[in-house]
């Protein structure tokens, strides 16, 4: 393993929770924001903070609307998104491959 391989991670998916988020999002068509605070683990601040640094990059999109009048907020993974969380799967995928073979 090299540190050019560990500086090839992409540092915006690379934080653990908009790791975990994407992680999550990877499976579905669109998930609401309570349910990934929940299964993250986050608060809402920290979560909104995250979830900004992922729209603003075109990872993915947020659209907020109203049940009632009660405010929903859900999020999905843009084609962007999805390609560069697979990018990143793939280069973690090889330095595990790489540090296998070195044991």
């Amino acid at each position: 393993m090299s540190h050019e391989q560990i500086l090839r991670l992409d540092p915006l998916i690379h934080a653990p929770i908009r790791l975990a988020v994407l992680s999550l999002l990877i499976d579905v068509e669109e998930a609401d924001f309570v349910f990934i605070r929940d299964a993250v683990g986050t608060s809402d601040g920290n979560l909104s903070t995250h979830l900004g640094k992922l729209e603003e990059n075109g990872y993915i999109s947020i659209r907020k609307t109203f049940v009632g009048k009660r405010p929903r907020t859900r999020c999905s993974l843009t084609n962007k998104g999805r390609k560069h969380f697979r990018n990143y799967l793939e280069e973690l995928e090889q330095i595990v491959l790489d540090q296998k073979g070195t044991t």
